[in-house]
């Protein structure tokens, strides 16, 4: 027996002297557990069955999206998942790079090529021919750069990461998938 004191008077702590045995119910039989677990196979209210389905599946689509967005790996398509992926998309998300705004100098060229005169058309067209030489050039680059710090990292390569960062460096920032989990300049070490 232990006691403790309070500050108006001494308390005895007691404690039971004998515990209770057993837990407290009958073993239910291999009878009563079948007819438990027993389920039917087609649903009483079929409607009703079909609208609790439908909310599920949108609910776990939902979670799927939220958790493809945010870089999760459960929720990540075959093409990116991986540790070597995860490295290229935060160093493609982490530098600037000509390629991102391709499609918008695209599209504004191809707004102004509907100017009637053939000698600004022309050269719009050797404008975009030089954006897109430059944009090619600064992506090579870039695939030779993450090449050698995932070698230095990792000591090999997975198939394709040069390609995956390439595409990752074509798309507007917003627009990526998974979506970019660094700020610019938070390289990856």
């Amino acid at each position: 027996m232990a006691k403790t004191s309070s500050s108006s008077a001494d308390v005895i702590d007691t404690a039971p002297e004998t515990a209770p045995s057993g837990k407290g119910h009958a073993t239910p039989t291999r009878k009563e557990r079948e007819a438990a677990n027993k389920k039917p196979l087609v649903p009483s209210d079929r409607k009703e069955a079909a609208r609790s389905a439908k909310t599920q599946n949108q609910a776990q689509r939902e979670r799927a999206r939220v958790g493809m967005a945010a870089g999760e790996e459960k929720y990540l398509l075959a093409r990116d998942k991986g540790v070597q992926r995860r490295f290229v998309r935060d160093y493609i998300d982490a530098r600037w790079s000509v390629g991102e705004v391709i499609i918008p100098v695209m599209f504004g060229v191809i707004l102004l090529m509907l100017v009637p005169n053939t000698s600004i058309q022309t050269y719009l067209m050797l404008v975009l021919y030089a954006f897109v030489l430059v944009a090619g050039i600064d992506i090579f680059l870039m695939g030779n750069h993450i090449n050698k710090k995932l070698m230095a990292k990792y000591g090999s390569l997975d198939r394709g990461l040069r390609w995956y960062g390439a595409m990752r460096a074509l798309q507007l920032r917003p627009m990526r998938l998974p979506k970019p989990q660094v700020k610019r300049g938070q390289f990856p070490s």
